[in-house]
């Protein structure tokens, strides 16, 4: 049985990733600072900032999964949430490289392409859109995803980079009723979501795949969150845009997910339609 540290385990997101990492038979320690004796897995209170904690944490691992961050600047100030998901994925990098763990997985953001301040320059966005981070909380991540290139270069590590889009669990699919209708509510995301239970899946995929080297993948469901057709919200939204890389006809998503598809052998099965009625 491998052993399998999960950061941030007691989490939106973090939570699922242990199911799936369990229900696959994975020996699973569950790192959160706020996790409590009742939390599934093996639970373990860690500070991540503190790296003789995070040393000590991972030991024994064969992988790791860090989902772990301060998710937004609400609530902390925007150099707490800066400075705790930068040294934190360092830190875990750091000791995984120091304990010989081969394979990690780090949670990156959709958020880094910072749409509320520029928007789409074509669609659907692949990895190689261009950045332009907005806040703290983006920033961060694209440290993160250069702090892993960079000890992917020094230790060979593998470390995939999941640009996560806007994560539902199954309850959230009941307020979709109040926003499918309304593009200008989530067009600063281009309307995409992914399901927590896929998310995990892809974490799992890639501890599990071999030979990805350092790699970003953009991880979102199939479809837009919206009942109005791809195309039309993007000829009502952002009408400028004329840089189609794919039909997008019907609902297809426009955050694509092709690279995780093709490199994970990854599929998102779960779809905010089969649970809700238009």
């Amino acid at each position: 049985m491998k052993r399998v540290v999960v950061t941030g385990g007691t989490g939106k997101t973090g939570r699922w990733v242990v199911k799936e990492f369990l229900a696959q038979g994975y020996e699973v320690v569950n790192v959160d600072i706020n996790v409590t004796p009742d939390d599934i897995g093996i639970p373990v209170k860690v500070d991540l900032t503190d790296l003789g904690q995070v040393f000590n944490a991972l030991t024994g691992a064969d992988a790791v999964v860090h989902i772990a961050a301060i998710p937004r600047p609400r609530g902390y100030t925007s150099q707490v949430v800066f400075q705790n998901n930068i040294i934190s994925t360092y830190n875990i990098l750091e000791a995984s490289a120091g304990l010989g763990i081969k394979k990690v997985v780090i949670a990156s953001s959709e958020s880094v392409y910072g749409l509320a301040y520029a928007g789409p320059h074509y669609v659907p966005m692949d990895e190689e859109h261009p950045l332009s981070p907005i806040d703290s909380y983006a920033l961060s991540k694209i440290l993160n995803e250069k702090t892993a290139e960079m000890f992917n270069r020094k230790t060979g590590m593998q470390i995939v980079s999941l640009r996560i889009g806007n994560v539902m669990e199954p309850e959230d699919y009941n307020r979709f009723p109040s926003f499918i209708n309304e593009p200008q509510k989530r067009k600063n995301i281009v309307w995409s979501y992914v399901d927590a239970r896929d998310v995990a899946s892809a974490c799992r995929l890639g501890i599990e795949q071999e030979g990805l080297g350092a790699v970003v993948l953009n991880i979102a469901a199939d479809d837009t969150s919206m009942a109005i057709k791809s195309k039309e919200l993007m000829e009502v939204s952002y009408p400028d845009v004329t840089d189609f890389r794919e039909p997008i006809e019907e609902y297809h998503t426009l955050l694509s997910n092709k690279k995780a598809k093709s490199l994970l052998d990854w599929q998102p099965v779960h779809f905010w339609r089969d649970y809700v009625k238009v």
